[in-house]
């Protein structure tokens, strides 16, 4: 096969053949799989020329480190007018531009934008889908706009076959920005070192179809015929121009320049890992770990919850259950910071559109997903809140699809300190914020739609777990040596029903590490993950 419109060009020239106004998607997830040096090129070029102006951007993953690289550099007033995201929090400048009102914003679900580009490849006008009902999302409650500029209707109520659903509308795409590990002189790119293919097979036809172009970033030219075609996952036809980056622009996540663990299978008995640290984390990760049984499928958020693996591995349960990212990857051991989106010794990595079909149609046993607010109601928000953006990213998706669901966070937050002095946990200094208030600022989850759906809902700190009832929170354990009334229930908003009898959290919980092993994780900035807030800290 050969194609003579392909072009390799540098990113400066590549970027160039962006027009003013342009629909651009890009892809990547975290730090993992995003064209640093194309959205690099963009932001130079236009501090430097004014152009390209007037973008619209759409993503489905948050793509950044919290500071400069990633999407924060197309956070620049007049680079971009409109911008549909799943996760925010990565790029504050978008953010910026977002709550000052300055561009037109909308946060859609993470995994409904993923499988949004599939419907556009096929000329569909939208995607119809449960997710997001009765949450901000719902046009009855915001249609996902986050600030009084932004008027649009992208996303409506429709009922079909006696069904209410959301039919999110389809977007032309102009530019689609993908990177790959490797192409030959016909544009076919392969994907041998990225940890991820994420939904670049989708945003490629769909540019394609919609009579836009596809711009490929890859480290490394390779002779033709030189690898087995099934593992090319965008072929040349697809492909208008590549782009050869130099290794500092295509890391292999914004943590790691190339970790071949991320890359390989192999046993998950004998991982060397750091344990997590005594105190509250390790305390609600413990119970957590409690929650899941043997050969479930599972799904870990970030922060609180990705302790849970880190402790498996400890506790030698790894083996026991299968842990898969929203990315792609099934099996293996979750990432952390700035590799979040990698798993170290995958059993298989599939595209986040194909992840995103499991997780809605239930295939999740259990989902650990984080808190920064709860309600009476036992509705959660971890989307918009204090002034803050971070967005929903795949939480929606996975906290409305999975057959149970553990919120996780600590009860109070941002300073709290405790000690577990062997029987009794004692809290040192409360924190300054209540997590249980009266109503949330914006339904992320709806836990009126887990009650119709029958879904067991349980919401654990390190001193308490409640149970999503239909009269609301029911307090059903705390942690020996808490005291209910002036350590629990006077912190709270609103009064939640008492079981009796009430039951102990088990001191199982509470032991510390027998051990450590070295792993460090990489970084991640303060609230930098595409599900979580730094509030559930």
């Amino acid at each position: 096969m050969t194609r003579s419109k392909i072009r390799f060009l540098p990113a400066g020239e590549a970027v160039s053949l962006i027009r003013d106004g342009a629909t651009v998607a890009t892809g990547g997830f975290v730090g993992c799989g995003h064209p640093e040096d194309l959205t690099a090129a963009i932001e130079q070029r236009f501090l430097a020329h004014g152009a390209p102006r007037g973008l619209t951007l759409i993503y489905a993953a948050g793509q950044g480190d919290g500071t400069v690289r990633g999407l924060n550099h197309l956070g620049h007033e007049g680079l971009v007018r409109r911008v549909i995201g799943g996760h925010w929090n990565l790029a504050p400048r978008l953010c910026a531009l977002a709550t000052s009102g300055r561009i037109e914003a909308y946060n859609f679900p993470q995994g409904v934008i993923s499988k949004l580009f599939r419907e556009i490849a096929s000329g569909n006008p939208g995607l119809l889908s449960r997710t997001g009902l009765g949450t901000y999302i719902d046009p009855r409650d915001g249609g996902g706009r986050l600030n009084a500029e932004t008027t649009g209707d992208l996303v409506e109520v429709v009922t079909l076959a006696g069904q209410e659903l959301l039919f999110y509308h389809a977007h032309p795409i102009d530019v689609a920005l993908i990177r790959g590990t490797a192409s030959d002189a016909n544009g076919n790119i392969s994907f041998e070192r990225e940890v991820m293919t994420g939904e670049t097979l989708a945003m490629a036809t769909a540019a394609r179809n919609s009579g836009g172009i596809v711009l490929a970033q890859v480290e490394r030219i390779v002779p033709e015929f030189s690898r087995d075609p099934k593992l090319i996952h965008v072929p040349g036809i697809f492909v208008d121009a590549v782009v050869v980056s130099p290794p500092g622009h295509h890391m292999q996540t914004f943590g790691s320049q190339f970790d071949p663990g991320y890359v390989t299978s192999a046993p998950l008995n004998g991982l060397s890992l750091a344990s997590v640290e005594v105190g509250p984390r390790r305390y609600i990760a413990a119970r957590c770990l409690t929650e899941i049984r043997r050969d479930e499928i599972v799904n870990l958020g970030i922060g609180i919850s990705e302790g849970i693996a880190r402790l498996a591995v400890e506790r030698g349960v790894l083996d026991d259950f299968t842990l898969t990212v929203e990315s792609g990857a099934i099996g293996g051991m979750p990432a952390g910071g700035l590799d979040f989106g990698a798993a170290l010794h995958p059993a298989a990595i599939i595209d986040q559109p194909s992840m995103f079909d499991f997780y809605d149609g239930g295939g999740l046993n259990v989902a650990f997903l984080s808190m920064a607010e709860c309600d009476s109601a036992g509705n959660v928000n971890v989307s918009r809140y204090s002034g803050r953006l971070p967005g929903c990213g795949g939480f929606i998706n996975i906290a409305q699809s999975a057959r149970r669901v553990v919120f996780t966070g600590t009860f109070t937050s941002r300073g709290l300190e405790t000690r577990w002095d062997g029987t009794r946990l004692e809290i040192v200094r409360e924190g300054r914020l209540r997590k249980f208030v009266r109503r949330v600022e914006q339904v992320t989850f709806s836990a009126a739609r887990a009650l119709a759906a029958s879904r067991p809902i349980l919401y654990v700190t390190e001193r308490a777990v409640f149970e999503l009832t239909p009269a609301g929170l029911e307090l059903i354990e705390v942690a020996p040596g808490i005291d209910v009334e002036s350590q629990v229930l006077d912190l709270m908003d609103f009064r939640p029903a008492i079981r009796q009898p009430l039951a102990r959290m088990p001191e199982s919980v509470f032991r510390p590490p027998t051990g450590a092993t070295p792993r460090p994780e990489p970084e991640m900035p303060p609230g930098g993950r595409c599900d979580s807030s730094d509030r559930s800290q």
